[in-house]
């Protein structure tokens, strides 16, 4: 590593559209580390033994209809969700990752570890929804101006049933966190810095 890490797993959960991935790729490469996000998928494809398509489909998201319906089911005996195997398999492969220097986007991953009492800083990034809609834009090029906020709304919500449903608090509660960062204000690079001087303790 390119400074000694005070937190050798770093986890960031994001809202939508707020550069996490970004972030993360620019955190591993000064910090010397691998970072996982979409390439996780198939190390829980691996793990889970569903097809790469399921576990796309359900990784980190949970609708409100699909809880309500989970729920209902969750009471006949015989039911297996698959929302919960796949997380099964995420979380142990949050426990594999982090037995080496990483850095891990979503997932849950700051409950998991901190149920599993491995030691990490956690980041939660935000940024108010002008600064997302560019980034949504970007990435949804098939979208309408008029649907990016709609968009951007339903994915934040997905994840938050997902995260509330499997880690059993609110994503957006701050004590889940280290630290909370505007990158809409700060910008990617004084984020990747203001996180750097964090775990290495340099300023």
């Amino acid at each position: 590593m390119s400074n000694e890490m005070k937190y050798p797993v770093i986890t960031i959960g994001r809202e939508y559209c707020a550069y996490g991935r970004t972030v993360a790729s620019k955190l591993a490469e000064r910090l010397g580390i691998k970072y996982y996000d979409k390439d996780f998928v198939n190390k829980i494809v691996a793990e889970s033994g569903f097809s790469e398509d399921v576990v796309w489909e359900e990784h980190e998201a949970m609708s409100g209809a699909t809880k309500f319906l989970e729920d209902m089911l969750s009471a006949t005996a015989l039911y297996t969700s698959s929302y919960d195997k796949i997380y099964e398999a995420q979380k142990q492969v949050v426990r594999d990752l982090a037995k080496q220097p990483c850095i891990i986007v979503g997932r849950c991953a700051n409950s998991i570890l901190s149920e599993a009492g491995v030691d990490s800083f956690n980041v939660y990034l935000y940024a108010d929804i002008k600064y997302r809609k560019v980034r949504c834009a970007e990435l949804n090029p098939e979208l309408e101006e008029n649907q990016l906020e709609k968009y951007i709304r339903k994915v934040d919500n997905d994840r938050a049933i997902f995260y509330k449903r499997y880690a059993g608090s609110d994503v957006y509660d701050p004590h889940n966190y280290n630290i909370c960062l505007d990158v809409g204000t700060l910008g990617i690079e004084n984020t990747v810095e203001t996180i750097l001087a964090l775990v290495t303790g340099n300023k």
